[in-house]
């Protein structure tokens, strides 16, 4: 009998492609045993029809996600709604170590974390890290206040007392469309578009960085990997060793926004073939629509992580960096088609500072 499986953020540009992928014919999960948590009723008609359980979940609510957890006898929570937001992992954790106590049973949390922590422009000081390291060791010994890296110290320690098994899964910068059923699109790419065709000019930074990268399709299957372990009952590293990097290849920044500027002149979006540099990070700050301590750190940060051992899951990615470069017209397209506006990600920075 399958357990119950929780996916926060299932309306989410990750969240809704891992429950697709979980439905699809290669994973194909029971729908009666998968639930997803969206935030609003629209969000909440737009996946009725894949057949699941939809719970329109505030997970800022500590009561709530622990009726959520027990009444849904949920054992396995795929955490993809927020990284930044400690609260919303800590709920679930908890609500997670109650159903564990009730039932006996072993509880799970797969947390979605990023890769950008580990980098120096983000106050890493380390050498480079990879899956299997002690990367808990090393944050808990820096000991800062960094978001990510606070929160990831943070949910370890708890899910151990609580005896909930955890798993912190680093996500890098994602591009592709999305296979959710209600949000398509990333952030940096679609970001960069419509700021393009707004000020018809591509614009990147006077600095280049080769960023970690991972299409969506890749790192859905990454999370079900993950899953189909704990189902097969193969005992992974978790807790302080269960860090993961979910990385299949870099990419320069410059080399796509070239690329995009490439695919919008050939449109006739913009006015110029060539990427031009932002004349300041207050204009990029306002055109990207992102907070202006953020915005060039999100497009020049190189984390140092070792990503080539993908230990231990066998995850076989299946796009590279040449494949994305040359998907930068549908990546056009898609934006397009499917752009709902800033996310939510963003607004919580906003809010946080």
């Amino acid at each position: 009998m399958s357990p119950n499986v929780l996916v926060t953020g299932a309306a989410g540009f990750i969240g809704g492609s891992v429950v697709a992928t979980l439905l699809s014919g290669s994973a194909h999960f029971p729908a009666k045993n998968l639930f997803a948590a969206v935030r609003t009723e629209e969000q909440a008609q737009s996946l009725q029809p894949l057949g699941i359980n939809v719970l329109q979940l505030n997970l800022q609510d500590e009561q709530e996600v622990a009726k959520a957890v027990l009444q849904n006898e949920i054992d396995i929570v795929i955490h993809t709604a927020s990284s930044i937001d400690m609260r919303l992992a800590i709920h679930l954790i908890k609500a997670l170590g109650k159903r564990r106590e009730a039932t006996g049973k072993d509880t799970y949390h797969i947390h979605s974390s990023v890769t950008t922590g580990y980098s120096k422009e983000c106050g890493w000081p380390y050498r480079e890290v990879k899956d299997g390291d002690a990367v808990y060791k090393l944050e808990k010994e820096l000991n800062d206040q960094f978001p990510i890296r606070k929160t990831n110290v943070a949910i370890t320690e708890l899910a151990k007392e609580r005896g909930v098994t955890n798993f912190i899964v680093g996500v890098p910068f994602v591009y592709g469309t999305g296979a959710g059923n209600w949000k398509k699109l990333s952030q940096n790419i679609p970001a960069t578009i419509k700021a393009s065709m707004a000020l018809k000019t591509v614009y990147k930074f006077d600095q280049d960085s080769d960023f970690l990268a991972v299409h969506i399709s890749d790192l859905a299957e990454y999370y079900v990997l993950i899953l189909r372990k704990i189902l097969q009952g193969e005992k992974i590293p978790s807790g302080e060793e269960g860090y993961y990097f979910a990385v299949a290849h870099e990419v320069g920044w410059w080399d796509i926004s070239q690329g995009l500027a490439d695919a919008l002149y050939a449109r006739g979006l913009v006015t110029d073939p060539t990427a031009k540099f932002w004349p300041s990070d207050d204009m990029a700050a306002e055109a990207l629509e992102l907070p202006r301590q953020y915005v060039r750190l999100m497009h020049t940060a190189h984390a140092t992580i070792d990503y080539k051992n993908r230990y231990p899951l066998g995850w076989q990615p299946k796009w590279d960096k040449q494949m994305l470069l040359a998907s930068l017209d549908e990546e056009l397209t898609a934006t397009l088609q499917y752009d709902k506006g800033k996310t939510t990600l963003f607004d919580a920075l906003d809010a946080s500072n």
